[in-house]
């Protein structure tokens, strides 16, 4: 009789701590009503006004954003990869040289984090991202760092690569 109780009981218990946590994760969706006394839809409204003082500095139109480059491999291009962090740069810097469908796929040897990106007809980089030079231009490198930084860094790499 006690352990038919206790199994009983530790259903009971499994099945509270269920819907408790199915409360909190659907809970929210459903109109439930909220603790503040305003809908759900109004707390979703994060910025209901404009800032007044917020200053538009960038603009990009829509000619700039819509353009298409040609990227040749095969020649002197390089694509250089500008790392930010907590936006998934980790994740899309990998992809590049671990899943693209290239010509002469990057060599990436299990153990290293660095992978190998070389040109089809030589021994050059075409990308420059952490993962296939390391962190030649300092550790999260930005813009102007990157900028004042790659052409050297790929000119001692070719002059290494002639020897």
């Amino acid at each position: 009789m006690v352990e038919r109780t206790s199994k009983f009981l530790l259903i009971v218990a499994v099945s509270v701590c269920f819907m408790l946590i199915l409360y909190q994760y659907v809970g929210p969706g459903l109109s439930l009503g909220s603790p503040s006394g305003r809908s759900y839809s109004e707390e979703l409204d994060l910025f209901p006004t404009p800032d007044p003082h917020y200053v538009k500095k960038y603009y990009f139109p829509v000619r700039e954003l819509e353009r298409e480059l040609a990227f040749d491999m095969k020649g002197e291009d390089v694509i250089v990869f500008l790392h930010i962090q907590k936006t998934g740069g980790t994740t899309f810097g990998r992809h590049l040289v671990q899943n693209v469908r290239l010509e002469v796929p990057c060599d990436c040897r299990p153990g290293q984090k660095k992978c190998t990106c070389y040109r089809p007809n030589r021994r050059e980089t075409w990308l420059f991202s952490r993962f296939s030079t390391g962190w030649s231009c300092g550790l999260h490198a930005d813009w102007t760092e990157l900028t004042n930084c790659v052409p050297g860094v790929l000119d001692r790499r070719e002059s290494a690569a002639a020897k």
